[in-house]
């Protein structure tokens, strides 16, 4: 038996899917789309990358959960990263996280430094999932 949950019935429509479509139609009717949607790479993956990729996906070791901030040494680089590229200093152990995304990034950060009432000023254009 199928069940309406009401919480997911309040959900607003994906954004992407929405934009999808109208690029679908926008395309079916002959019109040239540039697309700054999400973010899709329109050359393929260097080959040392998906080389490094397999490489990983075979050491028994990466079949796990990460921890949760992401793992020591990648935060370090990230650290290390910044101070080269920047000039910042981070302490990769209280002031680096690794996400799965953008969005996962912006939603923890928004969070972060955000309290209920607060007003956030976005500018537009945007990227969607933040209007």
């Amino acid at each position: 038996m199928a069940q309406d949950f009401q919480r997911i019935q309040r959900l607003p429509p994906y954004v992407f899917e929405q934009v999808n479509k109208l690029k679908a139609q926008a395309r079916a009717q002959g019109k040239d789309i540039i697309d700054f949607g999400m973010g899709n790479p329109d050359l393929p993956t260097p080959d040392h990358i998906v080389e490094k990729l397999v490489e990983t996906v075979r050491n028994p070791r990466t079949h796990r959960y990460s921890a949760s901030k992401g793992i020591p040494g990648l935060r370090k680089a990230q650290a290390r990263y910044y101070e080269r590229r920047f000039g910042v200093k981070l302490d990769p152990d209280t002031e680096v996280i690794a996400t799965l995304g953008s969005k996962e990034g912006f939603a923890n950060m928004a969070q972060a430094i955000t309290d209920p009432g607060d007003v956030i000023l976005v500018p537009n254009p945007t990227y969607p999932i933040h209007a």
